[in-house]
Parts: structure tokens; C-alpha cells; sequence
């Protein structure tokens, strides 16, 4: 095993796909020379050369289609939005394009495509740069949604989704590519719609994703000094999501608090809370929690956006009243 940060786990992926697969290219603005932003990309246009690693204008719209077509004819392109705020400028193309061809031609073609996407808020970059538009993607047939958190399941499922013969739209949090994990020397690959259980409980099941799922597990170390059980999941995936193992957590703890950093209002957490009632309504002993963010633009002070993020003490304070009834 080896410890590396998430950014070099996504590296490594691209890295491993390409030397595997030549059909595996990447495009996207500043992703060649500068090696992206954030240092992602670093080193891959020196390895694989200027016609794998494309340097794109500045028209996300553009280069998404590009990779949209690139895929339909056989290659698969990974797609890089450099912060997800700006996926709305492609929106016609993932949404109308992307999601629906494979149905539209009755399944002969293939769009195996991956669009990356730096998501989430923090770091005080204001209400342009740190959206999550996750349950939007959740929305659309024909996508698959993966938010992984950790350098272990950032590679794995990179990886899974490069090789996938579907769209998988792939969001990132910005604020954890220097986090460092454990990641196996040799190959793997992690399959897409597969929860894992971070922390085994018995009083309340949190199901969570991305930094939620990293504060869920520092709110559930607090309350086991208070002497309160909480069992964690970790979704990755969004689209599909493995309800399986959120409903047997839930047949254990019988109580649920579902977690995201998305503003509250129409977020994946009301879904989830709408599946798991349709699911398992006799299993609840108490009404399903939300925690999620307040319904407003991010604020460039970092003090309001403190305010506005879930925190840990959010959680608990969901928990406590989870446990209420």
C-alpha cells in the first residue's frame, strides 16, 4: 500500500487508463502545459503527448461536444470542467446529447464518456466557484453520478468510469485534492453503485457523500462520547445509488439522517428520504432528518460560508433529533 493524496490518485488513474487503453484521451482547459490548476493533469501531456492531452479555448460547451461526438465514434474521452459551477454552459450538450443517444439509437452506440468536475464550497471562493449541482445530473436518464472523497475510491472509481460504456458525469471536492489515503501498488478498480459503511452503528444510520461523509464520521466520534451509536454511509455513487445497503443499515438503527453540502432545497437528500420511505416506511421508529445547506448563494466572506456549509455540530444536532421520537 501506498499513501498518496486524491490528486495524484487522479492522476495515476488517467495515467493507468491511458497506457491500457489508446482510445482513452483528454480535453479540457488547461489540463496540457499547466497541468491543470489544481496539478491533476501534471505530467500527462509529456507522457502522452498534445494530440491525448488537448488544451482546449475556453467554450466548455464546445469542447464538450467534442467529446460527446469522440465517444459516439469510439474513443473515450475524459472531460474536464474546470470548476462544475461552469458545467452549465454544456448543460444542452450533457443533458440532450450525451444522456440520450444510446436510447435514441436504440442502443447501437456507445458514450463512454467522463466529464470531471471540481465541485463543492469552502476555501471562501465565492457563489460562482463553489456550487454542487449534483441532484440535477440525478435527474437526467442515461447519466451515471460518482462523488468519491477519499485517494482509495477517487482512483477506483475513475477508473471503473473510464472504462464504462456510459456517460458518468465524476465530481471532485475541490477542497480535499491534497487529503491523503491508502491506495493499493497494485491495479483495481471499484464498481460504480456500491456504497461502503465507514463506521458500524446501532442508534442512527447517516447516510452521506463527499465532505459530508468525511464530517458525518468527526460528528459520530463526538456523539460516541455521549454514548450515541451512529453507523455511516459512504454513497460514492450517486446515480445508481445502492439503496441495498442503506436499507439494511436501517433495518438495524430503524432511524436515518441524510447529509449533503448542496443547498437543502430539492437536493439528493429529499430524494433519498422520498426512496428509503417508499422502501422501508415500517422500518422508521422516527421521521427521516435532512442536513444540507441553507437556500442561498455562496458567500465570498468565509465566516458566512461557514454558515452556510453543514457542519459537524449540523449533524449532531440531526441526530439528537433523530433520536428524539
Amino acid at each position: 500500500m501506498s499513501v498518496i493524496t486524491v490528486r495524484q490518485a487522479l492522476n495515476d488513474a488517467m495515467r493507468e487508463e491511458m497506457e491500457r487503453d489508446a482510445c482513452v484521451f483528454i480535453i479540457g482547459c488547461d489540463v496540457g502545459l499547466r497541468g491543470n490548476p489544481f496539478g491533476v493533469t501534471k505530467g500527462l501531456m509529456a507522457q502522452f503527448g498534445e494530440k491525448r492531452v488537448r488544451d482546449a479555448p475556453i467554450s466548455e460547451a464546445g469542447f464538450t461536444g467534442l467529446g460527446i461526438g469522440a465517444a459516439a465514434a469510439g474513443m473515450r474521452p475524459i472531460v474536464e470542467i474546470l470548476y462544475s459551477d461552469w458545467i452549465t454552459l454544456a448543460m444542452d450538450q450533457i443533458v440532450n446529447m450525451a444522456a440520450k443517444m444510446r436510447y435514441m439509437f436504440g442502443g447501437k452506440i456507445s458514450i463512454p464518456l467522463v466529464i470531471r468536475a471540481p465541485f463543492g464550497s469552502g476555501g471562501g471562493i465565492a457563489a460562482q466557484h463553489s456550487q454542487s449541482f449534483e441532484a440535477w445530473f440525478n435527474h437526467v436518464p442515461g447519466l451515471k453520478v460518482v462523488t468519491p472523497i477519499t485517494p482509495y475510491d477517487v482512483k477506483g472509481l475513475l477508473k471503473a468510469a473510464i472504462r464504462d460504456d456510459n456517460p458518468v458525469i465524476f465530481f471532485e471536492h475541490k477542497r480535499f485534492y491534497a487529503s491523503e489515503g491508502e491506495v493499493p501498488d497494485e491495479e483495481y478498480t471499484l464498481p460504480l453503485g456500491k456504497a461502503v459503511v465507514r463506521r458500524e452503528g446501532t442508534d442512527v444510520t447517516i447516510v452521506a457523500y463527499s465532505q459530508m461523509a468525511i464530517k458525518a464520521q468527526q460528528a459520530a466520534e463526538e456523539l460516541a462520547q455521549e454514548g450515541i451509536s451512529c453507523e455511516i454511509i459512504d454513497l460514492r455513487t450517486l446515480l445508481p445509488l445502492d439503496y441495498d445497503t442503506v436499507m439494511h443499515s436501517l433495518e438495524k438503527t430503524n432511524r436515518v439522517v441524510v447529509c449533503q453540502e448542496a443547498n437543502l432545497r430539492g437536493g439528493m437528500a429529499s430524494d433519498i428520504v422520498a426512496e428509503i420511505v417508499d422502501r422501508g416506511f415500517d422500518l422508521l421508529d422516527a421521521p427521516p432528518i435532512r442536513v444540507g445547506g441553507l437556500n442561498v448563494p455562496m458567500p465570498y466572506n468565509m465566516g458566512l460560508e461557514q454558515e452556510v456549509i453543514p457542519s459537524e455540530q449540523k449533524i449532531k444536532d440531526g441526530v439528537r433529533k433523530a433520536l428524539e421520537d
